[in-house]
């Protein structure tokens, strides 16, 4: 793999405003990705979240939501050195967890497939509309590509995924709205903290179909907000 700044990603702050996570871009302040999918998740999506904490505990709940957070801060700072080519392999010489699950996401989905790299934790923005951080921007198995990393206490099942792959969706509509790029696939590359890697894509005219549910999400989400408004 190598680098190619095909593209020049502008910088960024963020500030959550009405717990919304808002990204500032120069005196512009757009939602995130993230935020929008958050406020417009299903009623049984927060119902199978708030029954997990009735059953969990809400303390163990808690504790699980913040060591994955905190695991998956670690994994994607190890991933973003790695491809900045600070570091090679001999960085994982210890056994530590998200060490471990990085260099399977390297083996498994990096190495021989991600053939250029545009940027990592990248900012993208659709004008007037929203923005978030892509974790890397670049040609992978020869198409343009978003990549995303993740990792998982269990097996994810493709059904299960849809905030993951409306997310990558809406980074490559911005990409290419911005950029004028042809983005035409999304790659998600997970490790389990049993260091199963897994890997889910999507391209062409799903990926189109992803899109567009983004957007309806983002309306949904600014008619959410535009009601809160004239409520307040």
């Amino acid at each position: 793999m190598q680098w190619n700044k095909k593209y020049n990603y502008p910088t960024s702050s963020r500030a959550t405003e009405g717990g919304i996570r808002r990204y500032l871009l120069g005196e512009k302040k757009l939602p995130s990705v993230t935020s929008i999918l958050d406020a417009t998740k299903s009623e049984e999506d927060k119902a199978a979240l708030a029954n997990w904490r009735e059953r969990t505990g809400y303390k163990e709940a808690e504790a699980i939501t913040k060591a994955a957070s905190s695991r998956g801060s670690q994994m994607h700072n190890y991933l973003e050195t790695f491809l900045l080519g600070r570091e090679n392999l001999s960085f994982f010489d210890d056994k530590e967890q998200y060490k471990m699950m990085a260099k399977k996401i390297i083996e498994k989905g990096l190495k021989n497939r991600l053939e250029e790299i545009y940027g990592t934790e990248c900012t993208l923005y659709y004008p007037e509309k929203y923005a978030g951080t892509a974790d890397c921007v670049g040609v992978y198995e020869g198409k343009e590509t978003i990549i995303d990393f993740k990792q998982s206490n269990k097996p994810k099942k493709a059904e299960y995924i849809d905030s993951w792959l409306l997310q990558t969706a809406a980074y490559s509509l911005a990409h290419n709205v911005v950029y004028k790029s042809n983005i035409t696939a999304c790659v998600i590359l997970v490790c389990t903290v049993d260091n199963l890697f897994q890997e889910f894509k999507i391209q062409g005219s799903e990926l189109i179909t992803y899109q567009n549910l983004f957007l309806g999400r983002l309306k949904r989400f600014n008619e959410m907000n535009n009601l809160d408004k004239k409520n307040g």
